[in-house]
């Protein structure tokens, strides 16, 4: 069997897959998802958009980069450019966690203040009368809010969940996202200092009240950092990217390597982003110098396009890679089952993994079962378990102006429309 990365050489139109239908061809019309990549580009959308896919064994099968020139005259950008991906470290965290939980190091069902005992006496926010603002109608109403001390356990599955009431500073209420932009996250100078910092805070809602997404993830990571002793950064080196020869997603910039610039869409016109357009924690947001000393599980990684996607290839091929195992094929199956958001009509959540409904082919824009998430700069990324591939979408921008809104759903309907019609002619599930 093949190892490594092998791109394959196509022809200027298509390029060609063998499923196991006898005498019959997959031919995947390349230059059509070329040219909607190339659109979106070029249109002041995005400053640019790199796709890779790939399938089980690592082979590239299809990859294309549309570069704004107006925005980024010289700039080289592929497979390995570095690129901030925000949310799509969450998943990575939450496998180095599960991995922890083979290795009995912790539990999910352990209390938080058991390794975080700073966060004992938490406090909830609620109205007048004790609701927290989660279970309010119109929570941006609620300013000022009362706090109500925390008596609910919380636990490290609520954590994976978001549901133990951490939060960005991007709820509707005005007075939370002030606090949280007071205490500036991201200008903690190590994990204690991060933990005293969130202590400050209080929570949006009692634990397990609801699912509400925020920064349970980088907790999660907190907790990992206390029950092991080692950072975060370190305990995703030894026991993920270095057995697994990941390279490609990591925390900290080396001294030859750079991030691209900054964009936003705010106004609806795409520009180099201003102070205070990423507002996710306030004024500041997570830095990947070489000498950064906080590591946020949920928003802090930076990634190459082939680094994300051999990652993703583990959690495909069930917590293997390349014929090292990583994770429990239970350990990924629990992964991807129904956690929350379950009476959601595009499908529901797993430990922070979106698996898709049929509503997405309804609408010809992807496939039921689909495993996928995003980040807060433009960068997403499936999983086609049932075909064999992975796909990553990467940019740097945020938020998308409207004329960039329909390019995920365009893009991957376009992949499906293709997949299906093949499908469809021959009766055999394609095999990437």
């Amino acid at each position: 069997m093949m190892q490594g990365k092998t791109l394959f050489i196509f022809s200027l139109v298509v390029f060609s897959l063998f499923c196991s239908c006898e005498d019959s061809q997959f031919l995947f019309e390349k230059s059509k998802l070329d040219d909607i990549i190339n659109k979106y580009a070029q249109n002041n959308s995005h400053p640019f958009i790199h796709v890779r896919f790939e399938n089980k064994m690592g082979q590239v099968i299809y990859e294309h980069n549309s570069i704004n020139r107006s925005f980024l005259p010289e700039e080289k950008i592929d497979g390995q450019s570095l690129m901030r991906i925000w949310s799509m470290s969450k998943i990575v965290t939450i496998s180095l966690f599960m991995d922890l939980v083979e290795d009995r190091i912790v539990s999910l069902d352990e209390s938080v203040d058991k390794y975080i005992p700073e966060f004992s006496n938490l406090h909830f926010a609620t109205d007048s009368e004790g609701v927290p603002l989660t279970l309010i109608d119109s929570m941006k109403n609620m300013c000022p809010y009362e706090l109500r001390l925390n008596k609910t356990q919380m636990t490290v599955r609520h954590l994976i969940n978001h549901e133990a009431g951490f939060y960005y500073a991007t709820t509707q209420n005005k007075c939370i996202n002030e606090e949280m932009a007071k205490v500036n996250l991201p200008k903690a100078v190590n994990s204690d200092d991060l933990i005293d910092r969130f202590s400050k805070l209080p929570l949006i809602q009692k634990p397990g009240d609801s699912h509400f997404y925020g920064t349970n993830t980088t907790i999660l990571g907190l907790v990992a950092e206390r029950a092991t002793g080692k950072t975060l950064n370190e305990l995703i080196q030894t026991r993920m990217t270095t057995p697994l020869k990941i390279n490609g997603l990591q925390y900290n910039l080396e001294s030859d390597e750079s991030l691209l610039p900054r964009f936003s869409g705010r106004d609806d016109s795409l520009r180099f982003a201003n102070d205070g357009d990423f507002d996710i924690f306030g004024p500041d947001f997570p830095s990947n110098s070489l000498d950064n000393k906080i590591f946020l599980g949920g928003e802090g990684m930076i990634a190459s396009a082939d680094g994300y996607c051999d990652f993703l290839r583990m959690l495909m091929n069930y917590g293997e890679l390349d014929y090292i195992q990583f994770l429990n094929p239970e350990t990924v199956e629990e992964i991807t089952s129904p956690q929350t958001q379950l009476n959601n009509d595009w499908g529901y959540n797993g430990y922070n993994l979106w698996v898709t409904s049929d509503t997405l082919r309804k609408l010809g824009v992807g496939d039921s079962g689909l495993w996928q998430g995003g980040g807060y700069e433009g960068t997403e990324f499936w999983i086609d378990s049932k075909r064999g591939f992975v796909g990553v979408k990467m940019s740097q921008l945020h938020p998308i102006p409207k004329n960039g809104h329909e390019f995920y759903n365009e893009f991957r309907g376009e992949v499906y429309r293709q997949i299906f019609a093949f499908e469809e002619k021959y009766g055999e599930t394609v095999q990437f």
